[in-house]
């Protein structure tokens, strides 16, 4: 199993891990993702990671992303000593345009792809995982919003074992800082759509959100984790309106003291489809804490049931954690107790964060065993 040096990191306050690969590997660099962005090089057996520049969002955040640049730029030779420059599938991230400037050497690695690889390569995993990737967005394929996703991973490689139900977003990002938008799409979802106007009166457009989504409009669908949370939410008023992304989720797991479980409480479609209705449909009568705990006790529940299915298929008995919603430790915990107890390996990030600042390394690992295929 692969650790970090603590000697190399203390070199420069820029690199916040040094990851010890399983062998040489191709000099690569990650770009990141947009949010919580940091870089990663890979030099040989090493790979350094830096902190979070923050979130590309602001002028300070762009300011300090492209310092770690320019100074891991220095470390690696320059541009040109970099074979591949790794980064998101969606083109419009600031690092994506970034990585096309510098140089035509480019890979974009699919996000929840990367945030599998960087687990599983955290522990010095090789061989095929089952990855459960759980967060707010990342780009599909196909240019959907994914975050919900059961992957099977096998280095550079992976094939989407199915995702989570999606849901309407209402307004698009919006919705990520609205937890009350997601609520509306649920309970709109279930057949309760006269319900919204009553229930978020004193939110400005919630009659009109009525309209867009019995028109569908402005309301693209997404399969994200990130976005159950925030229904969840909103559905229990923890923070209808949050002042950051993230903010609403983080109170509701402060709430779940004691998670439960609602039999019943998600089907599975035969499309492998995780579908949390029948839990959704009752938590608008709920106290908000009784709601929370069994919000999390019953989502962990049906993605270990999930997870189960696909090892039954898969006869893959090793599952790596990642993605944002993965810092919800209530979650977390009782996820990998019960996948455990069935016999199940868990791999959870240790060094690095589960979440978008630990993306870089699983992008430049995944580059480096595509080059190491091509040659």
């Amino acid at each position: 199993m692969t650790g970090a040096t603590a000697s190399l990191s203390s070199e420069s306050d820029i690199i916040s891990a040094v990851i010890r690969l399983p062998r040489p590997m191709p000099k690569v660099m990650g770009m990141g993702a947009h949010l919580k962005a940091s870089l990663c090089l890979i030099d040989g057996d090493e790979a350094l990671i830096t902190h979070s520049a923050g979130d590309m969002e602001t002028l300070e955040a762009v300011e300090t992303y492209q310092s770690l640049l320019d100074e891991m730029l220095v470390r690696a030779g320059g541009v040109e000593a970099v074979l591949c420059l790794a980064h998101d599938l969606h083109p419009d991230f600031h690092s994506s345009r970034r990585a096309g400037e510098l140089s035509p050497e480019t890979l974009a690695v699919q996000h929840h792809h990367a945030h599998i690889v960087a687990t599983a390569t955290e522990h010095g995993f090789e061989g095929p995982v089952l990855g459960l990737a759980l967060d707010g967005f990342g780009l599909g394929p196909d240019d959907e919003s994914w975050g919900g996703e059961l992957l099977l991973v096998d280095g550079d490689k992976f094939e989407r074992l199915g995702h989570l139900a999606r849901m309407a977003q209402p307004g698009g990002d919006i919705a990520a800082r609205e937890p009350w938008r997601m609520a509306a799409a649920v309970l709109h979802g279930l057949g309760r759509g006269d319900e919204v106007v009553q229930r978020f009166s004193n939110q400005p457009h919630g009659a009109l959100l009525t309209t867009l989504l019995d028109k569908g409009l402005n309301s693209p669908l997404t399969s994200s984790c990130g976005r159950l949370f925030d229904a969840a939410c909103g559905l229990l008023g923890v923070r209808p309106v949050a002042d950051f992304e993230g903010q609403a989720p983080m109170e509701l797991e402060a709430l779940a003291t004691d998670p439960d479980m609602l039999e019943g409480g998600w089907r599975i479609t035969d499309d492998e489809q995780l579908d949390f209705a029948p839990l959704m449909n009752t938590l608008p009568d709920m106290d908000a804490r009784d709601g929370a705990n069994l919000f999390h006790g019953t989502l962990a529940a049906g993605l270990a049931d999930w997870v189960l299915r696909a090892r039954h298929d898969s006869g893959i008995e090793t599952v790596a954690f990642g993605g944002g919603c993965f810092l919800n430790r209530v979650l977390a915990k009782r996820l990998e107790q019960t996948l455990k107890k069935a016999g199940m390996a868990v791999l959870q990030p240790v060094r690095l964060s589960p979440g978008d600042a630990g993306l870089s390394f699983g992008q430049a690992y995944a580059a480096a065993l595509a080059l190491q295929q091509d040659r």
